[in-house]
């Protein structure tokens, strides 16, 4: 016998799941048959209720979720969530997109969703390969450019040699006191 489950997510306490559980029991799905997660914003954030759901679905059931994002924090995730559902043949039904993985258009959405993400990652991938070797062929730092200037670096250093207090200099040139001991530690620049 198949299943309809269904799936809600918020990302903060402040959100309340209501306003999803009603339209999720409007789209047939019972309350014993609601998984649920809150405080899911965050990447190491668990979602136990996401886990329950996945690991309660069977081979034929539907799950239903009123978005495709509440899926997953990142196209990445939804579309693995949505390939796993796939793989183990269990639909899926998206409200608001109309995604329906019981009928061929909802299929080839949910492929098209899948390539787009996968094309996504790997021109992501591209761009940070492409960016790292154009730092390597300049001969730039990977680090942060540094906060203060040379001639900045300078004159911190003059004005501690007069014994102004670091915690003071740190302020009046808009850096931390551990910034401004690095660049008094440092050998002075010509």
């Amino acid at each position: 016998m198949t299943a309809i489950l269904g799936y809600a997510r918020v990302s903060t306490a402040a959100q309340e799941l209501d306003a999803q559980l009603a339209v999720l029991n409007a789209a047939g799905v019972e309350s014993g048959h609601m998984f649920t997660d809150k405080l899911s914003g965050a990447v190491s954030t668990d979602r136990p209720g996401l886990a329950a759901m996945l690991h309660y679905a069977r081979e034929g059931d539907t799950v239903v979720v009123t978005a495709i994002d509440r899926l997953g924090r990142s196209v990445a995730e939804v579309t693995r969530t949505i390939t796993e559902l796939d793989e183990r043949q269990i639909l899926l039904r998206a409200l608001r997109e109309g995604v329906d993985t019981g009928t061929p258009t909802g299929r080839a959405v949910a492929a098209i969703m899948a390539t787009l993400a996968e094309l996504e990652l790997e021109l992501g991938r591209e761009r940070r390969a492409a960016s790292r070797e154009s730092r390597r062929t300049r001969r730039l730092p990977a680090t942060k450019p540094a906060k203060l200037s040379l001639e900045r670096q300078q004159q911190l250093r003059r004005l501690a040699e007069t014994g102004e207090p670091v915690r003071e200099l740190a302020k009046a040139f808009g850096i931390g006191r551990a910034t401004a001991y690095r660049y008094l530690s440092a050998a002075p620049m010509a």
